[in-house]
């Protein structure tokens, strides 16, 4: 019986990989989507309120996520928690909403963006904005003065989507903070590596992945230098915070446009807002840029502080020379302000270099020393990054469908690792008797529910979802107590006794399944991926098939 069930494998292969490679990906979905107009879209909502039926839409800046996307999310979160766990940092959790008076007067211009919601105890409630002022009111609450923490979670901000820069309502961030006393610019080093850290793991994945992120660059600055530029620049005390959101939009704004918003909006002088202009529109290789600023004596007075800020800096570059020369990826820009108020020293933030993707910052951080003061009476000094993790995995679900066509598998969402297949008058009892012992092993196994499904079905079944080995079940194979077994990948069948052999077989496949997918791709000059050939090892006693 198991000789006959070659079952036209490899045509069937071909046909069923080709198919689903080629429309069952996120972005074919999307195309289709696209493709409806949005007039038609908004008859069929009205037609649907008209007839008492549902509208079936996700909120404004909110979306689903089908199983392949959710399969390379756990990948991208697995990852950056590897990231962080390698660092020491152990792992909580916060509610999603937090006292609305926690977070007040914690973002500055943003706080517009904070999402409130309604409490029937008469709590006033907001939803989280970030995962940096739960965090510090953790500590608080807690009395935690020193931690090496990270969090993944949700976060919302009433803010207007933008789907294709990646910036929803509703996205995660994923946050790596260091509290507590420590050397200065010691633990501000290691959250750069970090976040530099995680960014070259992602790239490294493949040469898609790494065509897909790009080039990167972390833009550094110091808030304790900008408040020292700005008052040496003559800006009001009650006029530096504004000032430093508008000098915040400079990534996103020309320098004329900024400078405008400053006198025509905030209130500066010209004369004041030229000598800002001066300073902001600076950026260079950090030591040179450094070495510039020191020399300035009009700055380097002893008045405003920037003493202490360039001396930080000075250190911090020397530990990130240290720790593999990271130095390298960062600039000092001097128009990076960072606009929510919680910052007290270093900031920074990456951003893509190559133009491609026009996604904004991948991540951004910086030092808060005061922060947990205002909720425990007592300074527990912090710094930390936020990654954007929704930006970066749009880029890299893309990388994933390019590598999934490139090597021929497709993105897998499910984990089975063992089909249990029925042929003939094998029924569902037999089949879940099997999955039963498979399951008992420690071995993810699943089969078909319907009674006697046909081969041609559950072989479909199988490569739809990537599933390596199929465990046939045939009546020769029930009377004399073996299971024939079938590596997709190389075609190649055997049979094992029921049982220890059965279970070991299977595990010995999987571990070769799982060198080979490491080291089946490699890179031409060019830097493509393209797939190593895979030995075909074939039961030498297999006849024709026939139809089942």
């Amino acid at each position: 019986m198991f000789c006959a069930v070659t079952l036209r494998t490899a045509a069937l292969s071909k046909s069923f990989r080709s198919a689903f490679l080629a429309q069952s990906t996120t972005a074919h979905i999307r195309s289709c989507s696209a493709r409806v107009p949005r007039r038609t879209r908004a008859l069929e909502r009205t037609c649907a309120m008209s007839t008492g039926r549902r509208v079936c839409k996700v909120p404004k800046g909110t979306r689903d996520f089908l199983p392949e996307q959710m399969a390379i999310r756990q990948r991208v979160f697995a990852l950056v928690t590897s990231v962080f766990e390698r660092h020491g940092a152990v792992t909580i959790e916060t509610p999603v909403f937090e006292l609305k008076e926690t977070l007040l007067g914690q973002y500055g211009e943003e706080s517009k963006l904070i999402y409130d919601i309604a409490d029937q105890g008469g709590e006033l409630l907001s939803l989280r904005y970030d995962l940096t002022v739960p965090f510090a009111r953790f500590l608080a609450t807690h009395g935690i003065v020193s931690l090496k923490r990270y969090q993944l979670g949700r976060v919302y901000r009433r803010d207007q989507p933008a789907i294709a820069r990646g910036r929803f309502r509703e996205f995660y961030q994923c946050d790596f903070d260091i509290a507590g006393q420590h050397p200065p610019m010691v633990p501000d080093a290691e959250v750069l590596r970090v976040l530099i850290e995680v960014l070259d793991e992602f790239a490294a994945l493949s040469p898609y992945h790494r065509q897909r992120l790009g080039s990167y660059q972390v833009k550094l600055s110091h808030r304790g230098l900008l408040d020292a530029i700005l008052q040496l620049c003559g800006v009001p005390k009650e006029l530096l915070r504004p000032i430093c959101s508008s000098i915040d939009k400079l990534d996103k704004e020309p320098w004329d446009v900024v400078r405008k918003e400053m006198i025509d909006v905030k209130g500066l002088t010209a004369p004041c807002a030229d000598r800002i202009g001066q300073f902001v529109t600076r950026a260079g290789k950090p030591r040179e840029l450094l070495r510039e600023l020191q020399a300035d004596h009009s700055l380097c007075c002893g008045k405003f502080g920037a003493e202490e800020a360039l001396a930080d800096l000075e250190r911090l570059f020397s530990y990130l020379e240290a720790m593999g020369n990271v130095l390298e990826r960062c600039t000092l820009n001097l128009a990076l302000a960072r606009g929510l108020d919680y910052y007290t020293g270093l900031i920074f933030e990456a951003v893509l270099t190559d133009g491609s993707t026009p996604l904004g910052s991948i991540g951004a951080g910086g030092r808060y020393d005061r922060l947990v003061e205002d909720f425990a009476g007592k300074p527990v000094p912090c710094v930390g990054t936020s990654i954007g993790i929704e930006r970066i995995f749009s880029l890299m679900e893309e990388a994933e469908r390019e590598l999934a066509q490139a090597t021929g598998r497709v993105i897998r969402a499910s984990k089975t690792q063992v089909l249990v297949v029925g042929i003939g008058k094998v029924d569902l009892v037999q089949r879940l008797k099997l999955c039963d012992e498979l399951w008992r092993a420690h071995l993810a196994a699943e089969c078909l529910y319907a009674e006697r499904p046909k081969m041609a079905r559950q072989l479909q079944y199988a490569l739809e979802r990537g599933i390596p080995v199929l465990a046939i079940l045939g009546e020769d194979e029930l009377a004399a107590g073996v299971v024939g077994l079938k590596r997709l990948s190389t075609q190649e069948q055997i049979q094992m006794q029921r049982g220890p052999p059965l279970v070991q077989a299977i595990r010995d496949w999987l571990a070769s399944e799982s060198n080979q997918e490491a080291g089946q791709e490699s890179v031409d000059r060019d830097g493509n991926c393209r797939p190593e050939p895979v030995a075909s090892v074939r039961d030498p006693t297999a006849t024709t098939p026939g139809a089942n």
